[in-house]
């Protein structure tokens, strides 16, 4: 028993003992899964702002390409990351609801696939608005390897499906 006691006293006194530098090292595991949530909540939020514009025509009647809808998706994030170059947007019409079906954007070597398609559709069609980024992974959190895309990426993903509205041409 007193065996344990001192052991257990022996590691108290060293994890009191360490440098503020150690303990900030060992701190940087839960700054990553911050950092995660800070970028995770806005691109979320983007992928229905973004889809509304086809929801309602405006990209339509616009006459938007994939060019445009892209910058239209950029200009309503700025500062949380490169949306230019680190953004990729997939959007693609359906004749049903059960007839979606989505290609994966990571093949079976664990590569990113930019095979994107940009297909608004019109006033009533099914669309499926998704968009992409690669988040750079720094630091593991907690031992736990985040990325999965060969690049040493994390591949955050929003999708929004729904029906066009009628809006006029």
């Amino acid at each position: 028993m007193v065996e344990i006691v001192t052991k257990l006293a022996h590691r108290a006194w060293r994890l009191a003992a360490q440098s503020k530098a150690g303990r900030l090292v060992l701190q940087k595991d839960g700054a990553a899964a911050v950092e995660f949530g800070l970028v995770a909540a806005p691109f979320l939020a983007l992928v229905a702002s973004s889809s509304r514009l086809i929801m309602t025509g405006q990209a339509q009647t616009q006459n938007y390409d994939a060019t445009a809808f892209k910058n239209a998706v950029c200009a309503q994030i700025t500062g949380l990351f490169n949306c230019q170059n680190g953004v990729y947007v997939d959007v693609r019409m359906f004749t049903s609801f059960s007839s979606v079906t989505m290609p994966s954007p990571v093949n079976s070597q664990g590569n990113f696939q930019n095979d994107f398609t940009y297909q608004p559709g019109g006033p009533g069609d099914i669309v499926v608005v998704r968009l992409f980024y690669l988040y750079p992974v720094y630091v593991s959190l907690l031992g736990f390897n985040l990325t999965n895309v060969n690049s040493g990426t994390r591949l955050l993903a929003a999708t929004s499906t729904f029906r066009n509205e009628p809006y006029s041409n």
